[in-house]
């Protein structure tokens, strides 16, 4: 933190609110972000009706999910090196262009190998965006208004993998199938309307030498990293080839790409050296470990309801809404908080508030109480939005402007692939409690089981938040 001279220039007074200018920026990013996080959990409730529609079995189908995961990950490296080569306004519009061409061709689909093809045009694009929302904010920001800025950008963020199974309910249940990517074509048309209105002026791109050799370890390391961890619960276990080679295989070449990246430095494709800065290193930390408990915990809520509780596709969503009442309920406090008493604290109390609203359903059985159960969901979701905003503002602490481009990649990279890892490793341990379960008691108690582990991560994240920086009015102070 700098310490003020006697020839240091007093800084102006803050605002009482975000800038205007900021303000509309926000809202233009939040809209062209919104549906590609919908996008990820939105078509997972209607896998069976889209095979059903289309003719193709289980295991072909699933990959309509797998090939949109997978092709994210392909441009997510490459974010900080197109932003740098074609501006961030240019690149957003481009984006957010193929994201929505994608969409609409995934509704013109005739079969299942047309339409995972299509996904991966879709993802191609969402890859892009998702990093790129953070780092256009940060960027415009200057280090003021942190938290509440924050508490806009987590609304799509925390809210929608909530949200996006109720939302395909919905859809199913009144429309048909297209509509799950037809929905995201006038959202995204508006999104781009408001970039082209309200993003500022794109600046133009400079030569950036791309990384090469940085590419190839470790575009096709995560992405063998995260297809190994999707086949963990189609196979029941991490012990089988199909897991074991690609995860084994990707790690190792992330590995190769780290120790590449740290004797190339600032030329590197992403610069990891920017790890050794604390507050990144536990921001990634912890976001990995939200990953884990946002989306392990969306696995086994959604099947709880489903496969002990007897609803079907669509009861199941709208059981979780007041997860995402509870999420939305939190942002705005916890943006203020944020702002005036610092990160660290406001973390631990979501975190806290988390572990709480995730440990009565270790106990859960067939015949719980639903009301009590909604009201709990409510305080897990509290916890939820309100853990996003400092993990997402103390990543960017003390960081210079050009380096918020790599930061938002290994921010969102580690929160992905947590929630990965936590879906991977939560769907054994139900899958091993379950298999010898005899009756709808049993079951329950496999449940009980997957969410004792939920907790544990929930609670374990909870103690790791002492590495984060505390106050944060000074944050990204050299970026200002």
């Amino acid at each position: 933190m700098s310490v003020p001279t006697a020839t240091s220039a007093p800084r102006p007074p803050q605002p009482a609110g975000i800038d205007p200018d900021l303000r509309r920026l926000t809202v233009a990013v939040i809209v062209g972000a919104v549906a590609v996080i919908l996008d990820t959990t939105i078509v997972s409730v209607g896998l069976h009706e889209l095979g059903t529609a289309l003719d193709a079995s289980v295991a072909t189908i699933q990959w309509v999910s797998t090939a949109y995961l997978l092709a994210m990950f392909v441009t997510i490296p490459l974010t900080g090196w197109l932003q740098s080569r074609l501006g961030s306004k240019r690149l957003w519009l481009i984006a957010l262009s193929v994201f929505v061409l994608g969409s609409a061709l995934c509704a013109l689909a005739w079969d299942a190998p047309s339409l995972i093809a299509f996904r991966v045009v879709q993802g191609l694009g969402g890859g892009v965006l998702m990093p790129l929302m953070s780092t256009v904010l940060m960027q415009a920001a200057h280090g003021r208004d942190l938290g509440r800025l924050m508490a806009a950008v987590s609304l799509p963020v925390a809210v929608g993998p909530i949200l996006g199974p109720v939302l395909g309910g919905l859809v199913l249940g009144f429309l048909s199938w297209h509509w799950l990517f037809l929905i995201n074509v006038p959202i995204g048309a508006v999104g781009i309307w408001l970039a082209v209105r309200y993003f500022p002026a794109g600046e133009p791109g400079r030569p950036t030498r791309l990384d090469a050799v940085g590419l190839a370890l470790l575009v096709p390391g995560v992405v063998a990293t995260i297809y190994g961890l999707t086949q963990v619960a189609e196979l029941g276990g991490f012990g089988h080839a199909r897991v074991l080679v690609p995860l084994l295989g990707g790690l190792a070449l992330v590995g190769g790409f780290v120790a590449w990246a740290l004797r190339e430095g600032e030329r590197a494709l992403i610069d990891v050296r920017l790890l050794r800065n604390r507050p990144l290193a536990a921001s990634s930390l912890l976001m990995f470990l939200s990953g884990m408990v946002l989306y392990g915990a969306m696995l086994l809520l959604p099947l709880y309801w489903q496969e002990v509780r007897g609803y079907d596709a669509l009861g199941a969503g709208l059981l979780l809404v007041p997860q995402g009442v509870g999420a939305l309920a939190s942002r705005t406090l916890a943006g203020r908080l944020t702002d005036a008493i610092g990160g660290r604290a406001v973390a631990v109390g979501g975190f806290a508030i988390l572990t709480l609203g995730t440990l009565p359903f270790a106990f859960v059985g067939a015949t719980s109480t639903t009301w009590l159960l909604l009201a709990v969901l409510v305080v897990r979701g509290f916890g939820l939005g309100a853990v996003m905003i400092p993990l997402m503002t103390g990543a960017y602490r003390g960081l210079d402007r050009r380096d918020m481009p790599d930061a938002s990649i290994i921010t969102r990279v580690s929160q992905q692939v947590g929630g990965s890892f936590g879906t991977a490793v939560l769907a054994v341990v139900l899958a091993t409690a379950a298999g010898t379960a005899a009756s709808l008691g049993d079951l329950a108690d496999a449940f009980d089981a997957a969410f004792w582990w939920a907790t544990g991560l929930a609670a374990l994240a909870t103690v790791l938040c002492v590495l984060l920086p505390g106050r944060t009015s000074d944050a990204v102070e050299r970026a200002a």
